[in-house]
């Protein structure tokens, strides 16, 4: 996404378009081999395997001798990608990326001429994006022999799974290889066969005919969706000629990314999954995949009956430019998925299907609160599966998850959701969770049932009008980023120090304990001039701002008690919590009685159904449905009266059994 971001020095981006430059002519150059078992690279020095470690030769003869015919590929594979891993690790930036794309290639090399030999000749490797020779190249090194036997034996042993199941497994090692950076910058994680097959079954039952559509994914990595997108063109048509269905994917499937790698992957894994077509027809696929940054392309819009992909996500900054193309669905930062989604919406004729993975935080976080209305108006959205894990579905990578499908241009209506949990790379358990309709105006947080159990008490959120702002409340986040101000913390009291609130004051049970026992936390603050407005004089409500969806409870808060302001009259409270504050005089429930409120189990749930990330944003929390106000007047009773939490939670429970609100 180089032409995207534009916040970079000079000197990076120079050191960015060197690395890409010389990259991409090593990776060109090592296709020029054909079937050539010596992978050439350019990097400042080979890695030699030093005493400490383990001799890869050891290891690479080891994975060879369990490369044999009974085997279990699968397991070969995942062991040389550790080992691909370890031989990258140690280089800098430039040389791990040449590394990456050399070894990869030449385990794809060895992959594609394997799966022919059933064939009396072998086709060679596509080769639509070489380059002319240059220069640069004219002393390159080898790879180390038992590298370059490590990237044979994966090869060879790739070749006796299904291409799609191929492609997956070595796509997964080149990202294993990849330098942190690189990844991060492209948003490089390759989505699993097992999940690309739901979401094509998704785009099936929201209407897509195999029998006619145009596809096109505008991210396709190493083709994780082209090549089961050929698959499912070629089940659902079984009176195609070999020669037709050759020509109708060619003519019909499309697919653009950024990484000229992953481009030239996709091309060969579609036409390895393709091969006893193309055989039989005499002729060979045509290119379809291009080396492209499809969010600054010219591609052609409407024209799609099916945009498809796991497109990449992070934070990104924005030219002048590229923020008015997709003005309409930004609001504050912007991430690479949601114009992703954008691009989507404009590419796909009506009628047509967007089916995409992404990250569930566009459901409710304000940044996303324009694209939530762009998809409501011109796209809403047909089904959506939450992946119930976020670790292991996607290689290295610590994310919640969904699978939607979006009908261009279909009428407001409700949509289906499930629940899916994944138990390896192929294979998951799918649980219908009900149903659900967007908001009015659909730019609010999308209340969504996250298990069968929860479609009642959607049913419930939806019909209560009430938010913290008629509770007397609005939420803000805590001002100190403490970093910014290591000077100024102090690790015992003293003339102007004011007591520091930290994440860790707010206990699991939703209690108030002062402390500061993390590293680099200290318990005491010294204001300076200007800082002021770090200063916190009156009551509030405490709540933790990041909390994940494994934890018991997504809601943690406490009351930042009275008699603890009144001992220091003031107190500093840290950016990781989030505070709710009274609006102006007594609000009309007390902070006591909030907090007892927000810390059961019925209001943890309610967040649940409309929370999208880890944060606990201030936005999601002043968004969530509510009592009215005068029905928390029994959990004051109750709390005066000293009643216990079991009794606390029952009252609590019983506010959300009711479907008419005051």
């Amino acid at each position: 996404m180089a032409d995207v971001i534009i916040a970079e020095s000079g000197s990076m981006r120079h050191r960015k378009a060197r690395a890409a430059k010389v990259s991409d002519i090593a990776f060109k150059t090592v296709l020029a081999q054909g079937s050539s078992a010596i992978v050439q690279r350019r990097s400042g020095k080979v890695r030699r395997v030093s005493k400490s470690e383990p001799p890869l030769w050891s290891l690479a003869g080891g994975l060879l001798l369990f490369g044999d015919q009974g085997e279990d590929p699968t397991g070969v594979l995942e062991n040389g990608k550790l080992m691909a891993r370890a031989l990258a690790a140690p280089l800098e930036e430039e040389p791990r990326l040449v590394l990456a794309r050399s070894f990869c290639t030449q385990v794809i090399a060895a992959c594609w001429f394997a799966a022919q030999r059933k064939y009396p000749d072998a086709w060679p490797l596509p080769n639509r994006f070489l380059a002319p020779h240059n220069s640069e190249l004219d002393s390159p090194s080898d790879l180390d022999p038992p590298a370059a036997l490590l990237a044979q034996t994966m090869g060879q042993t790739a070749a006796r799974l299904d291409p799609i199941t191929a492609s997956y497994l070595i796509g997964v090692t080149y990202t294993a290889m990849l330098p942190d950076e690189t990844r991060s910058r492209l948003g490089v994680y390759y989505t699993p066969p097992g999940l690309a097959r739901r979401l094509l079954d998704m785009a099936t039952v929201a209407g897509v005919d195999w029998t006619s559509c145009h596809v096109i994914d505008p991210a396709c990595g190493g083709g994780a969706f082209l090549a089961p997108v050929a698959a499912r063109i070629i089940a659902e048509n079984p009176t195609f000629t070999p020669r037709r269905l050759v020509r109708a994917i060619g003519d019909r499937v499309r697919g653009l990314e950024i990484d000229p790698f992953a481009s030239w992957a996709s091309q060969v894994f579609l036409e390895m999954t393709l091969m006893d077509v193309c055989r039989e027809a005499g002729e060979r696929l045509s290119t379809v995949v291009e080396v492209s940054n499809s969010l600054l392309a010219g591609v052609p819009q409407g024209d799609f009956d099916l945009v498809i992909g796991n497109p990449p996500y992070g934070r990104v900054t924005l030219s002048s430019g590229v923020r008015e193309r997709y003005g309409r669905s930004l609001y504050g930062h912007a991430n690479l998925y949601g114009l992703f989604s954008d691009l989507a919406v404009q590419l796909t004729r009506p009628g047509g299907v967007i089916a995409y993975v992404t990250p569930t935080s566009f459901l409710a976080g304000e940044y996303f609160k324009a694209l939530r209305g762009l998809l409501g108006r011109d796209a809403p959205p047909s089904n959506i599966d939450f992946v119930s894990v976020r670790k292991g579905v996607f290689e290295d990578a610590l994310q919640e998850t969904l699978l939607a499908t979006y009908k261009r241009g279909r009428k407001h209506g409700s949509a289906t959701v499930h629940f899916i949990s994944p138990i390896d790379y192929e294979r998951m358990e799918v649980e219908a969770a009900g149903k659900f309709v967007l908001p009015a105006p659909a730019s609010e947080p999308w209340l969504i049932p996250r298990t069968a159990d929860q479609e009642a008490l959607i049913a419930v959120l939806e019909a209560m009008p009430h938010r913290l702002r008629d509770y007397g409340y609005a939420v803000s986040t805590g001002p100190l980023v403490w970093n910014r101000h290591k000077t100024q913390l102090a690790a015992r009291p003293g003339t102007g120090t004011l007591p520091l609130i930290w994440a860790e004051s707010v206990t699991a049970d939703g209690m108030f304990v002062f402390r500061a026992e993390k590293k680099n936390h200290e318990p005491y603050f010294k204001p300076t001039n200007g800082d002021d407005w770090l200063i916190s004089r009156r009551p509030c409500v405490l709540v933790q701002r990041t909390t994940a969806k494994e934890q018991a409870r997504r809601l943690i808060a406490a009351e930042l008690p009275k008699k603890f302001l009144s001992r220091h009259g003031a107190v500093v409270i840290e950016n990781h919590l989030n505070m709710v504050r009274p609006i102006n005089g007594n609000p009309r429930i007390p902070p006591r009685v909030l907090s007892a409120f927000l810390n059961t189990a019925i209001v943890d749930k309610a967040f649940r159904c409309l929370s999208g990330s880890v944060a606990v944003s201030a936005y999601e929390l002043e968004a969530l449905p509510l009592p009215a106000p005068e029905l928390l007047d029994e959990v004051a009773e109750l709390l005066r009266a000293g009643a216990g939490r079991d009794t606390i939670e029952m009252a609590c429970a019983r506010l959300y059994a009711r479907r008419k609100q005051p």
